[in-house]
């Protein structure tokens, strides 16, 4: 399937449920989320993976591409049990079910096992995403995949519980920033209140979520936060602020890299910039470029420009070369 991103029909919800429950109850599964997994890709996957095993399906794996490693405030989820690393990941599935990756190539190796697989579901909610998969369930306007995993697992009559719940609040309240992006609308908090009602103990949730990392971090992020760069000029004048972070930054404050993806929250407020940007090394060669634009500058033009995807206001890609060659690619995307 190739064709643009649009909100699913609902011969595509249909198709997607008898996918499902097409399958016998040992039938390989293999859930798979795009590169270092953020809050959405990893609580949509593990909630789809926990509402699987209430259907009765014993042999679910959850996988990502890179090393089996959970950002800090996502190791308390339901379902981490389900992970297994990509190298390890059961051959041939019956079904593979991408979540939250806007191409194929997001999900490494893993998009192989998809491409292979009898049937395929593909949910996510960028506007970038071509549309990939045998069944594609794409909702540029959705909050988060998560809106889209909650749809289907209401069609396939699996009760909300606690765990899944969790699951599903903390990929809600991530991608929408704790519901203060434009993303954020009516629907997006009768989602939270049927979640809410669950039980879920929200403040302990959104500390853990946003307000709590290691002092070596914060030491971290006031060295980075104190390297930014403001330039009025850049985006066809509607400014950008920059900033980066280099292995050797994480090694002297004995962090991990998951650590960074909240520093680009501290770089966005500078009244001056419409664009922000962090460059996060990868390799000596390679950096994770994270964008966010306040509504004017569409970011995803940028990422898809530089072979990477995302939304109009947050988008991503890789960047390859020296810190002045990836800033100068930007640059010109930006125009």
């Amino acid at each position: 399937m190739t064709r643009p991103a649009s909100a699913p029909a609902e011969v595509d919800w249909e198709l997607a449920v008898a996918t499902v429950r097409a399958l016998p109850p040992a039938a390989p599964i293999l859930l798979a989320c795009h590169v270092n997994p953020d809050g959405d890709a990893l609580g949509s996957m593990l909630a789809f993976g926990l509402g699987l095993r209430r259907l009765g399906y014993a042999a679910v794996q959850a996988s990502f591409p890179g090393p089996l490693e959970v950002a800090e405030p996502f190791r308390a989820l339901p379902g981490l049990d389900l992970l297994v690393a990509a190298t390890a990941v059961a051959p041939d599935p019956q079904l593979v079910v991408a979540f939250d990756a806007a191409s194929p190539d997001r999900l490494g190796d893993l998009a192989a096992q998809l491409d292979a697989a009898p049937a395929s579901v593909v949910l996510d909610h960028h506007a970038s995403n071509p549309g990939f998969g045998k069944v594609s369930l794409v909702d540029p306007a959705a909050a988060a995949t998560a809106v889209l995993v909650d749809a289907l697992l209401r069609r396939l009559d699996v009760p909300l519980d606690a765990e899944i719940a969790e699951c599903l609040y903390v990929a809600l309240a991530t991608d929408t920033g704790s519901f203060k992006y434009d993303s954020t609308t009516p629907a997006t908090h009768e989602l939270a209140a049927r979640l809410i009602a669950t039980g879920l103990p929200v403040g302990a949730l959104s500390r853990r979520l946003f307000d709590t990392r290691p002092f070596g971090a914060v030491r971290l992020f006031a060295e980075v936060l104190g390297r930014a760069e403001l330039d009025p000029a850049a985006a066809g004048g509607h400014g950008l602020v920059w900033t980066y972070a280099t292995l050797a930054d994480l090694a002297r404050y004995g962090q991990r890299a998951s650590v960074l993806e909240a520093l680009i929250d501290g770089v966005r407020c500078a009244a001056e910039a419409e664009v922000s940007c962090v460059l996060k090394q990868v390799r000596p060669a390679e950096w994770a470029v994270s964008l966010r634009s306040k509504g004017t500058v569409d970011v995803s033009r940028v990422a898809v420009g530089m072979g990477g995807g995302g939304h109009r206001l947050a988008a991503g890609c890789t960047g390859y070369g020296t810190l002045d060659e990836v800033m100068a690619a930007l640059r010109t995307h930006l125009g």
